[in-house]
C-alpha cells in the first residue's frame, strides 16, 4: 500500500500523472508465489488510489477491490492525504497486473515494478520497489523515459523471455534491459514523500531535474551522494548487542532508556509518549476485534474456522479471570461493559462445541475397549492460565491478520500476534497500578523495538528472506527480551531471554498453505507467544551465565537465512503448503 502511494506521490511531483492512461503492475518472487494469498493486490491497489495503511478503512477495503477489479476503472491519488490532481485511468486486473512466478528483482525477493504509459504507449515512468519487512519500503529515484532515446519502451512491445523453468526462482532478465539498478539511489524508509525520510535514511537526490538523458539504462556514478541536510545522530548509537551492553553498564541506562534518549533526537517526550502509546492501541485493538469478531470462517480456500471468541469466551467465564478484563487501558470507556456482556452470552456450565478440523466430525469422548489390560483414559483437562492467555491473545490478533484487519506489524504481519500477546499479559497480570501499566508498556516496547533493531541489521526480519525464523524467529526474540525486562531483569537477562528464544527458532520455514497467512500462521503466533515467556523466565532464573550470547544467534540466523532454500522463503513450494492438499481451481498462492 505504501509503495503504491510514493509511486503516485512521484508521479505528481514529475508532472507526469495527468498524462498517465495505463498502468502496468508486476510482483516479483514471494509477492508472485504468495500474492493472492496475502492480499497483496488489494493492499497494492488502494495504496494506487491514495490509501493509508494507518487511517484506512479496513471494513471498506475489500468492496473497495472488488469495485476496482469489476469496474475496470482505477483512479490515481484520488484518496491521497496530501492536496492534488488525481487520474482516473482504465485498469484491467488480469491484464495489467502481472505475476513474475519464477523471477526475482536483483535487492530482495519481495520486488514489484510499476511502469506508465500515455495514450500513444509510450512508457512515461518506471520504478522498482521491495517490501524488505516490518514496513519498510526500498525503492530508487523514479526513472523518466526521454522520448527521444534510443531504446524507447512501448506497451506493445514484445514480452521478454520467461525465466528458466528448471530453477524455481531467477534473476529476472529485465533488470539490465529496461531499468537502471540504481543501488546508490536507493531510498529507506515509511513515508510517503521522500523528503519526509530523515537524512539518515536517505541516499540519492529527490526527482527533480534528475530526468535521465538516456531512458532506462543503468546509471553508474562515482560521485558521492549529495548531503545537503544536516545528519541528526543519536547520543548512544548501537550496532550490537555487545555494544549496546557497554552502553548501558557505562551510562548507566537501562536498554529502554537508551532507546528513549535515542529517539529524543527526533521526537519531544510528549510525541514519543503518544507514538508508543498509539503502537499500544492498535495491538489492543486488534486483540480486542479478533476476541469479539462474529465472523465465522477466515477468507481463503481453507475455510478455516475462527478460535479466538470461543477461547476468550471460555476463558472469561470464570476459569481464570485477571484482575483487569480487556482494554481497560487503551480501549473505549464501554468496552468492558461490551465484553462482559459477550461473554455472558454464554451461560455458565453450558457446553462449548469443539472447533473441528477441516473435513472431520467431532470425535467421541471416549476411544478404546473397556476389556483391555490398558484402559481408555477419560477427557481431562489441566489449566494452564498464562498459555490459554497468550494463545487466545496471539491467536485472535493473527486471525485479524487473516481477514484484512488493522494491527501492528510486530516485526511483520506474519508474527503480528506474539508481542501484542506478552505484552497484553503484562498489562493484565503483571501490572501494579495504572502508572506502573503505563510504564511498562513502554519499557516492554521500547526493548522490544531495541533488540528487533539489532535483527534487522544484523540477519533480516523478512520470511522471504529467512523463512519464519525471521519472523517469528525475531518477534518471539523480541517479546522474550521485553518480558524479561519487565520482570526487572538486567540487561544480561534481557540478553539471554532474546538469544533462548531465537536459538529454539533457528532454521524455522515459512511454507504458508495455500499461501494464506493462516496455516501454520495463526498456531505458530500462539506457540511463539509461550516460547517468549518460558524464555524469559529461563533467563530470569538462572545464574546469568550462558553459552551463546545474542550477536552470535543473530549472526547463526544470518548465516542460516543465507543457506536455507528458496522453497522454504515464503514461496509456498515446498513444506505444509505442497502436503495439504486443498482442492482448489485457482490456488490463492
Amino acid at each position: 500500500m505504501r509503495a503504491g502511494a510514493i509511486f503516485v506521490h512521484d508521479l505528481r511531483e514529475s508532472g507526469l500523472l495527468n498524462s498517465v492512461a495505463k498502468i502496468k503492475l508486476a510482483l516479483y518472487g514471494s509477492l508472485a508465489a504468495t500474492g493472492k494469498g496475502h492480499m497483496t493486490p488489494q493492499a497494492l491497489l488502494l495504496g494506487l488510489e491514495g490509501a493509508d495503511c494507518e487511517t484506512v478503512d479496513t471494513e471498506s477495503v475489500p468492496t473497495r477491490y472488488e469495485d476496482i477489479v469489476k469496474t475496470k476503472t482505477l483512479t490515481l491519488g484520488k484518496d491521497s492525504i496530501e492536496q492534488g490532481p488525481s487520474k482516473q485511468i482504465h485498469f484491467d486486473f488480469d491484464k495489467d497486473l502481472e505475476w513474475k512466478w519464477g523471477q526475482v528483482l536483483p535487492m530482495h525477493s519481495n520486488g514489484m515494478r510499476f511502469s506508465v504509459f500515455n495514450d500513444d504507449g509510450d512508457l512515461l515512468a518506471t520504478n522498482d520497489f521491495y517490501s524488505i519487512g516490518g514496513g519498510f519500503v526500498l525503492n530508487g529515484k523514479m526513472a523518466v523515459a526521454d522520448t527521444v532515446g534510443p531504446r524507447p519502451m512501448r506497451l506493445d512491445s514484445a514480452p521478454l523471455n520467461e525465466a528458466d523453468s528448471s530453477n524455481p526462482i531467477t534473476l529476472s532478465p529485465e533488470v539490465t534491459d529496461h531499468h537502471p539498478i540504481d543501488v546508490l539511489e536507493n531510498v529507506f524508509y515509511k513515508s510517503i514523500r521522500r523528503n519526509d525520510a530523515g537524512s539518515e535514511r536517505r541516499d540519492g537526490s529527490s526527482l527533480h531535474n534528475e530526468q535521465a538523458s538516456v531512458p532506462l539504462l543503468p546509471q553508474h556514478s562515482d560521485s558521492e551522494p549529495s548531503k545537503t541536510e544536516e545528519h541528526k545522530q543519536p547520543p548512544f548509537p548501537f550496532r550490537n548487542m555487545s555494544q549496546l551492553l557497554s552502553i548501558s553498564r557505562k551510562h548507566n541506562l537501562t536498554i529502554a532508556q537508551i532507546v528513549y534518549e535515542n529517539e529524543l533526537t527526533w521526537y519531544t517526550p510528549e510525541e514519543i509518549h503518544d507514538k508508543i502509546m498509539n503502537i499500544w492501541q492498535v495491538m489492543d485493538e486488534g486483540i480486542r476485534a479478533g476476541v469479539m469478531s462474529e465472523q465465522q470462517i477466515l477468507p481463503g480456500s481453507l475455510r478455516m474456522k475462527r478460535r479466538a471468541p470461543k477461547l476468550y469466551a471460555r476463558l472469561m467465564r470464570g476459569l481464570y479471570m485477571g484482575p483487569r478484563r480487556l482494554g481497560n487501558m487503551s480501549g473505549p470507556a464501554s468496552s468492558e461493559s461490551t465484553l462482559e456482556t459477550k461473554s455472558k452470552r454464554v451461560p455458565p456450565g453450558a457446553e462449548v462445541p469443539a472447533v473441528a478440523s477441516r473435513g472431520t466430525k467431532r470425535v467421541p469422548r471416549i476411544r478404546g475397549s473397556f476389556h483391555h489390560e490398558i484402559m481408555p483414559v477419560p477427557p481431562r483437562r489441566t489449566n494452564f492460565p498464562a498459555m490459554d492467555w497468550l494463545s487466545c491473545w496471539a491467536i485472535a490478533t493473527n486471525e485479524q491478520v487473516a481477514a484484512g484487519g488493522r494491527i501492528v506489524i510486530a516485526p511483520t504481519l506474519g508474527a503480528a500476534g506474539i508481542i501484542p500477546a506478552v505484552l497484553r499479559y503484562v498489562v493484565e497480570f503483571v501490572a501494579l497500578t495504572p502508572e506502573d501499566e503505563e510504564n511498562l508498556v513502554k519499557t516492554f516496547l521500547l526493548t522490544a523495538a531495541a533488540i528487533g533493531m539489532l535483527f534487522k541489521r544484523g540477519a533480516t526480519i523478512s520470511a522471504a528472506e529467512g523463512g519464519c525464523m525471521a519472523e517469528v524467529g525475531t518477534s518471539c526474540s523480541m517479546a522474550a527480551g521485553a518480558f524479561a525486562a519487565c520482570m526487572g531483569g538486567s540487561p544480561e537477562v534481557i540478553e539471554q531471554a532474546a538469544e533462548t528464544a531465537i536459538e529454539h527458532n533457528l532454521g524455522l520455514t515459512c511454507d504458508p498453505v495455500d499461501g494464506l497467512v493462516q496455516a501454520p500462521c495463526i498456531e505458530r503466533n500462539a506457540v511463539g507467544s509461550v516460547k517468549a515467556v518460558v524464555s524469559a523466565n529461563l533467563a530470569l532464573s538462572s545464574d546469568g551465565v550462558h553459552s551463546v550470547t545474542l550477536d552470535e544467534a543473530i549472526n547463526a540466523a544470518r548465516l542460516t537465512a543465507r543457506d536455507m532454500h528458496t522453497k522454504y522463503k515464503e514461496t509456498s513450494l515446498s513444506g505444509l503448503a505442497t502436503t495439504v492438499k486443498i482442492p482448489v481451481a485457482v490456488p490463492d498462492c
